[in-house]
């Protein structure tokens, strides 16, 4: 590993590290998971076998698959906007971290990637077994969706926390981000997948998601690890995570250098 990338690593695995001290608070959140999979195994269920038993391309399989999947990401995809980088404009404790040799995006973004990953053991992969267990669920047979599937996750993954990071950049020149975070919440989740697949949506409504990057946070990596689509839509869709990563990234970075040109911090 390169030399200047090793203080990311560090703290990706101290992001680790720090999401795997609150067992009870994951084993909480398994508990929402499972509860609130349930609620969308009723509603769907009854949607699916409503329509003759099958909707858009799902069938009770499939959409199980769906249901579990976006329950087991919940812990790991960041769709409620909250930020630690917010919390430390505020304060004025971001004037430390631009003092120190580490990019303060990279060390956020590192940081809570490895919270996210952490999260995927005692809260994700139950989630997933309750489905398999429990209800049952169609899953893909073949490598491809698994082999694209994983990378997709993981661009998935970086994205909602790039995302976030760029949002909490608005604490530069807002007194209270609150608003702003809760919009997020709003948008991020019906836009990313998170309660009805976006194949289910209107055409226009479809269209609208598909020009945001959420979807690129749990629907595509959803879509691509159940096999729905073929293997050159899931390269496609790869490559358009990929894109939004890139332009997060990018707009990430311009913003916190035009917030540092605009920062006072007062006090001693």
């Amino acid at each position: 590993m390169p030399v200047r990338l090793l203080p990311y690593w560090r703290l990706f695995l101290a992001g680790v590290h720090e999401q795997s001290t609150y067992r009870l608070a994951m084993l909480g959140g398994l508990v929402a998971n499972a509860t609130f999979g349930f609620l969308k195994v009723a509603m769907l269920f009854a949607t699916v076998r409503a329509a003759g038993g099958t909707l858009r391309g799902y069938d009770i399989g499939s959409m199980s698959a769906y249901i579990w999947l976006s329950q087991g990401l919940l812990g790991s995809v960041n769709l409620n906007g909250v930020s630690d980088f917010a919390e430390r404009i505020k304060t004025g404790d971001v004037a430390v971290d631009f003092s120190r040799p580490v990019s303060p995006q990279g060390a956020a973004v590192a940081r809570d990637v490895g919270k996210a990953v952490a999260a995927l053991g005692p809260r994700g992969v139950p989630s997933v077994a309750i489905g398999v267990l429990v209800v049952g669920m169609t899953m893909p047979t073949t490598a491809w969706p698994y082999l694209l599937g994983v990378p997709s996750l993981a661009v998935g993954i970086t994205l909602s926390a790039a995302l976030v990071y760029a949002l909490a950049t608005a604490g530069f020149w807002l007194i209270e981000t609150r608003g702003v975070q809760v919009l997020y919440m709003v948008v991020s989740g019906f836009f990313a997948g998170l309660f009805v697949p976006i194949a289910l949506f209107p055409g226009w409504l479809a269209a609208m998601a598909s020009a945001t990057p959420f979807p690129s946070m749990m629907m595509s990596p959803i879509d691509i690890l159940t096999g729905r689509v073929t293997v050159a839509r899931s390269s496609a869709l790869l490559g358009i995570q990929v894109v939004w990563l890139a332009a997060t990234v990018t707009a990430g970075l311009v913003l916190t250098r035009a917030g540092r040109r605009t920062l006072e911090v007062q006090g001693g």
